[in-house]
């Protein structure tokens, strides 16, 4: 690879990088092509982006980026190295846990995640990874709780009428 090449796949990484909040470093090293070739058709069906680089240029896109932020993600930069970038923050580690239970193999190994700027090291992070709420499930829920209360009022106002209808109808009743 020469120097334009390098500087070519430097500038593809920190596009991705800055589209991205959301990316996820695993070591797909001992799996077989077909393996692979299987775990990018399941990205791809997820609108998962699955790229494969050397450690340096990713290591060197991050740091042209902000080499403080991503801190955290470089000692992870070992090995082969795939990356899969998402807007769904736990996407990528649904396909990696379901891939690994129908593969029945621990591949790929998760060696870190990078979730809005939080960075999530090691494979043990994996099953905490799987049950992220995403920020609209998260706002879902906030809008529920809010509309408890209004809701409750509501049904309390509607339960008032239907009593006065009863007791109008009790009133009624005993006139006659």
């Amino acid at each position: 690879m020469n120097k334009d090449q390098k500087n070519e796949v430097i500038e593809l990484l920190k596009g991705k990088f800055s589209q991205y909040n959301n990316f996820y470093v695993a070591n797909t090293e001992s799996l077989t092509v077909e393996q692979v070739g299987k775990l990018r058709r399941i990205c791809f069906n997820k609108n998962v982006e699955m790229k494969v680089a050397k450690n340096t240029l990713i290591k060197k896109a991050l740091e042209s980026l902000d080499e403080k932020r991503y801190t955290g993600v470089y000692e992870s930069l070992n090995g082969v190295t795939a990356l899969l970038f998402s807007e769904n923050a736990k996407e990528p580690a649904l396909i990696i846990s379901s891939f690994r239970s129908d593969s029945k193999t621990e591949l790929p190994v998760l060696k870190a995640a990078f979730i809005d700027g939080d960075v999530f090291e090691g494979n043990d992070q994996l099953k905490a990874l799987t049950t992220l709420k995403s920020k609209q499930d998260l706002i879902g829920e906030i809008i529920g709780l809010l509309q408890s209360p209004a809701k409750n009022v509501i049904s309390g106002l509607n339960a008032g009428s239907k009593l006065a209808g009863l007791v109008q109808a009790l009133e009624a009743k005993a006139a006659n």
